[in-house]
């Protein structure tokens, strides 16, 4: 912390209530970035600084991660145009959950995530072929699942691949059962990164949970398809309360068919709280009922969760999860990527899940600006990007 009338800095935020859960950081104070990294956090900061923001009134966190999201646009089902819907809305890293398998990999680093402003990370599938192609499940034909080959790709391209994705759905994978599962626990293994595996009806859950290790996460946490988290009087199934003992963690990725109220209600009401909130963000659900991070996390707001474990679920909890402890954090030398919100209360705000479930909240999470690398961006100046990304979207549902 500092406050010497001698510095100089390229940007100063001042008056915000800073929320930053990996410092158990919690306090009205100043922070000043310097060279697109964190140069000073603390009360009343002076000095000299290319440009000031006032945000008094407003809450400033760590830049937002959604571990869960489709952006392969334009080479996969449902991919999207990303960039300005994240920087428009808090998140300052984004990881795609499997989009690209290892032969398609190299297209999504050169075409998606060198070019952009938001940090781009991804798991990629164990099956080759990813997502490239949504009628027919990618491991139906379990000679798609290579954990060598992703593995070496895995390895080739450290910088922007943090696990193994692998759907465990009927639909996915067909007759193999957990087969692939145990192929991407076997990539994971060779690389020491984590798996997430999507749950959905049509595989028992106990069998999915059986084959993962501590650290892997499961996705769709409160999905409501089948083969879920709650068993006979929607209590808990011990499978999974012995699962999260072990280890395995639990991610809300909310998607077009996988997050109702209901199941969430019953399980924060047995005290089965999700370890991460992602989007599951995709051409057919960018227009609703997900909209953005901010719009999942103001659900769970609602439900109950507390505003500094929603921010820790979105910020300290996912960097840990990928592997990546040092984003998520306003720590001093650490990238400048922060997010600021109004957070609205007294309200009657309307929320949906995938059911169509209607929940009329008093709070919502809303997003004031963004600073990317010490870059500052605005909702409204990313307007016609975010409007032109959800046209395509919707252009690309007429062919899915």
């Amino acid at each position: 912390m500092s406050s010497d009338s001698s510095q100089t800095y390229d940007l100063l935020l001042t008056g915000a209530q800073v929320l930053d859960p990996s410092q158990a950081l919690q306090d009205r104070v100043d922070v000043a970035v310097r060279d697109g990294r964190i140069a000073a956090v603390g009360p009343n900061l002076t000095g000299v600084a290319r440009e000031r923001i006032d945000l008094t009134g407003r809450l400033l966190t760590p830049g937002w991660i959604d571990i869960h999201a489709h952006i392969y646009a334009g080479a996969t089902t449902w991919g999207i145009r990303a960039d300005a819907l994240c920087l428009s809305t808090g998140v300052t890293t984004i990881v795609d959950a499997g989009s690209p398998g290892w032969a398609n990999l190299p297209g999504f680093i050169d075409y998606i995530a060198t070019p952009s402003r938001t940090r781009v990370l991804t798991f990629v599938h164990v099956s080759g072929i990813g997502l490239i192609y949504g009628p027919i499940g990618e491991c139906e034909d379990i000679r798609y699942a290579d954990p060598e080959r992703t593995a070496a790709a895995i390895e080739r391209w450290r910088e922007v691949c943090v696990g193994v994705k692998v759907r465990q759905g009927r639909h996915q994978v067909g007759d193999n059962g957990v087969e692939p599962l145990r192929l991407a626990v076997q990539a994971g293994r060779y690389t020491k990164t984590p798996v997430m595996p999507h749950i959905a009806v049509g595989v028992p859950l106990a069998d999915v949970l059986d084959q993962m290790r501590p650290g892997d996460i499961v996705t769709h946490c409160y999905q409501g398809t089948g083969d879920g988290i709650l068993g006979i009087d929607d209590e808990i199934e011990p499978a999974v309360r012995e699962a999260r003992e072990r280890g395995i963690l639990f991610d809300v990725g909310h998607g077009g068919g996988s997050f109702r109220f209901d199941i969430a209600r019953a399980a924060m009401s047995r005290g089965f709280m999700s370890d991460v909130i992602s989007t599951d963000l995709h051409a057919h659900n960018i227009d609703g009922p997900v909209f953005s991070l901010a719009e999942t996390a103001s659900k769970l707001l609602n439900l109950g969760v507390s505003l500094e474990e929603v921010v820790r679920q979105c910020t300290a909890a996912p960097a840990a999860a990928i592997g990546r402890p040092e984003l998520g954090t306003l720590a001093v030398g650490s990238a400048a990527d922060l997010a600021v919100f109004d957070v609205r209360e007294g309200g009657q705000f309307e929320f949906r899940d995938v059911a169509g479930e209607v929940l009329v909240g008093e709070r919502r999470i809303e997003p004031h600006l963004t600073v990317r690398a010490g870059t500052v961006y605005r909702p409204a100046d990313l307007a016609a990007e975010c409007e032109e990304a959800v046209s395509r979207a919707r252009e690309m549902r007429a062919f899915t």
